[in-house]
């Protein structure tokens, strides 16, 4: 994500980097707080320096470093310069606040005794820096790089290479710990990470996308226009079973809209068959604008 550049010292490249040592000193914070000390192993470089951490007591932001540098060395060689400055500080600036908090805070987890709720909101934490990282178009470095380089090689899907590789250093941990636990929690974190980061890339919506086939489709378009203030698009279609000309209305609505919708629709026509589709970004016209979106 390093390869798109903003001008330099101008506003939006202030707030990129404020966001990047920001997103760093959250992801360090979930790891040192929750995530080390449990013997979580959320996959990725930093999934291997805790593995590290605990089998030979090496520093975990120092051992991610010391894998970091030559793997984006090396995807610069094979992949060009996509990962640009960005990228290199968001995962020196991780790295250094975890070791520094590590000294600060100890080894302790903030929830004893408990690796299960840890698990939750270490991975709450990393995925709330993650997201900001992202936002600023940089990430902190390890699984993507590693995946990137796989990917040129044997032309498989780059989410799948993602998971292959983080399942791999889940292994290792659950192997070198002999703990079959590990792989529950860390499959835990991983998950709300990725929750969390969606929800900070995208924000929270409720808004849902109405697919509507009826033989009124006028009547539902007028109340959709008139009454809900909203616009849609009438699509026409044909029933796989009968072949029937039919019309279909593609509309995004809110959660309330939708409801009073669906009372009109069964008020005059109970045989209409509506899809309600959970809308997880909406961007045009009556919602938040494309530019809005690129500009943040």
């Amino acid at each position: 994500m390093g390869f798109i550049r903003y001008k330099q010292f101008s506003a939006r490249w202030f707030k990129a980097y404020v966001f990047i040592i920001l997103g760093a000193f959250i992801i360090a914070l979930g790891y040192v707080l929750f995530i080390t000390p449990n013997k979580i192993v959320p996959g990725g470089i930093y999934g291997i320096s805790i593995v590290l951490h605990h089998t030979f007591g090496t520093p975990v932001g120092l051992m991610a470093l010391a894998f970091n540098i030559p793997l984006t060395i090396i995807g610069v060689k094979i992949l060009g310069p996509k990962f640009g400055a960005k990228t290199i500080v968001g995962f020196i600036f991780t790295s250094a606040f975890m070791d520094l908090l590590t000294l600060w805070l100890g080894e302790e987890p903030l929830i004893q005794g408990d690796p299960l709720v840890s698990a939750i909101f270490g991975g709450a934490v990393i995925g709330l820096g993650v997201g900001l990282l992202f936002k600023a178009k940089a990430t902190c470095g390890g699984t993507d790089l590693i995946s990137m380089m796989l990917g040129k090689w044997t032309g498989m899907p780059l989410g799948q290479l993602m998971m292959l590789v983080d399942s791999v250093v889940v292994l290792v941990g659950t192997l070198v710990f002999s703990d079959w636990k590990i792989p529950l929690y860390s499959l835990i974190t991983i998950f709300v990470m990725g929750k969390l980061i969606d929800t900070v890339l995208q924000g929270i919506s409720y808004d849902k996308v109405a697919l509507i086939v009826s033989d009124k489709c006028t009547l539902i378009g007028t109340k959709i226009i008139n009454d809900l203030h909203r616009g849609g698009t009438f699509i026409s279609v044909q029933g796989m079973y009968a072949g029937n000309e039919k019309t279909m209305i593609y509309v995004v609505l809110n959660s309330r809209e939708l409801s009073a919708l669906e009372e009109f629709i069964h008020q005059i026509d109970p045989k209409a068959f509506l899809t309600v589709i959970d809308a997880n970004e909406i961007l045009g016209s009556g919602f938040r604008s494309l530019s809005e979106k690129v500009e943040e």
